[in-house]
């Protein structure tokens, strides 16, 4: 019998009979003959419920309080699906991070993976049991629960996967895959069979909120490929795997986007202290830059009242500023195709949209947009790209430039 690992999202379980739906997709595969481990999310919009509570008590929660509190979502899902897995007729049993012997560093609200041994996943296998283990969460050196940060359930399925000496992970989801961009937004766009794990960290880092960056960043380290699929079609979806047949080509894979990604001044403080500032809380800035006596600096992945605490603690008073958003196209080797962002900027231009700021590397280029047209720009670039259909970039930079 063979083990695999799934992984079901908030919305996958966002209530008892999405619950039971994910109980009996797993009960069906061990009938048929798979040894199931799944990592489960909180329930909806639990992790956000709970945030909000906290906020309701505590200006300024201390992080290791949070962690506590934030980890109590995933139990639920867990305990409550062992419950639906139970009623029809098999056995589960659900793991704590620490139970699953999920092993961090103690940065917590964004922990950092040290070690999984999973020798009671394991011994709960071998008894005939479905295990379901919270994701998004572990332990501390000191014994501290700690947990992954957002969207960290998809860092604990693909870690889980490469701990069992599997080479894949699946993870459900409310989509049917990866699309060339955001269908809520481009209503052409085009679901991705596969894309290769350089691009889809690229999409992931970008704002395709699809799969957590640092899941792909594991699935690279450990050769694991990723399936997203949907949790409410059972369709096939996007296989996230080496390379997906490229070779040397210039295709453009998608756009990304954040409507608004936040940018942060502060003054009498130098880049280098912003960054070592934001690494001792275990994040990377974005972008930074110099702007008259401000140094002006982003922070993706990070929510704002985290930065603002972070240099608070510095002592230093930070300024946000949110009418910017970001656009990035992704593709392989980008950086040596200089026409590519050339003719974005041209269509941007054309269209009288003025990127503020164009950062550009090997594997995309990325456009600081006002954050009210940053929509435009994607729909403007998806289509620039021809990302509904089959052709490539590689068109004449002249036709484009014409009137």
């Amino acid at each position: 019998m063979k083990v695999v690992v799934w992984k079901f999202g908030g919305t996958s379980v966002a209530d008892p009979a999405r619950l039971r739906a994910a109980a009996e997709s797993m009960a069906a595969a061990q009938r048929a003959g798979d040894r199931v481990v799944a990592v489960l999310s909180a329930m909806g919009a639990t992790t956000d419920e709970l945030v909000a509570l906290s906020r309701a008590v505590s200006s300024r929660p201390r992080l290791r309080e949070l962690d506590a509190l934030l980890a109590v979502g995933e139990a639920v899902s867990c305990a409550l699906a062992a419950m639906a897995v139970d009623e029809l007729g098999l056995r589960a049993v659900s793991l704590t991070g620490v139970q699953a012997g999920i092993l961090t560093d103690d940065r917590h609200g964004n922990a950092r993976l040290r070690e999984i041994r999973p020798l009671r996943i394991l011994e709960e296998l071998d008894t005939g049991a479905i295990v379901l283990v919270t994701g998004f969460q572990g332990i501390s050196p000191a014994g501290d629960v700690t947990t992954l940060g957002r969207g960290g359930s998809d860092a604990s399925a693909v870690a889980l996967a490469a701990a069992l000496g599997l080479r894949e992970c699946q993870i459900f989801t409310d989509v049917d895959g990866v699309f060339t961009a955001d269908p809520r937004v481009v209503a052409g766009a085009r679901k991705l069979p596969a894309v290769g794990r350089a691009e889809m960290l690229h999409l992931a880092a970008a704002g395709a909120a699809v799969l957590q960056p640092r899941a792909v960043e594991l699935a690279i380290a450990h050769d694991v490929d990723i399936h997203v699929r949907s949790s409410f079609t059972g369709a096939a979806g996007t296989w996230i795997v080496e390379e997906a047949g490229m070779f040397e080509t210039d295709d453009v894979v998608g756009v990304a986007h954040r409507d608004r990604e936040s940018c942060y001044a502060v003054r009498d403080l130098s880049p280098a202290a912003v960054i070592a500032a934001l690494a001792g809380r275990g994040s990377a800035v974005g972008t930074v830059e110099r702007h008259g006596g401000e140094v002006l600096f982003t922070a993706p992945g990070l929510a704002e009242t985290e930065v603002v605490a972070v240099l608070a603690a510095a002592g230093v008073e930070v300024a946000v500023r949110d009418e910017f958003g970001t656009v990035t196209v992704v593709g392989h080797g980008l950086d040596r195709r200089p026409e590519v962002a050339a003719r974005a900027l041209l269509a941007l231009e054309r269209d009288g949209i003025d990127p503020h700021l164009v950062t550009t590397a090997p594997g995309c280029v990325s456009f600081r947009v006002p954050a009210a047209r940053v929509r435009a720009a994607v729909r403007l670039l998806h289509d620039l790209f021809a990302l509904h259909g089959a052709e490539t970039v590689d068109r004449d930079l002249a036709a484009v430039a014409a009137p």
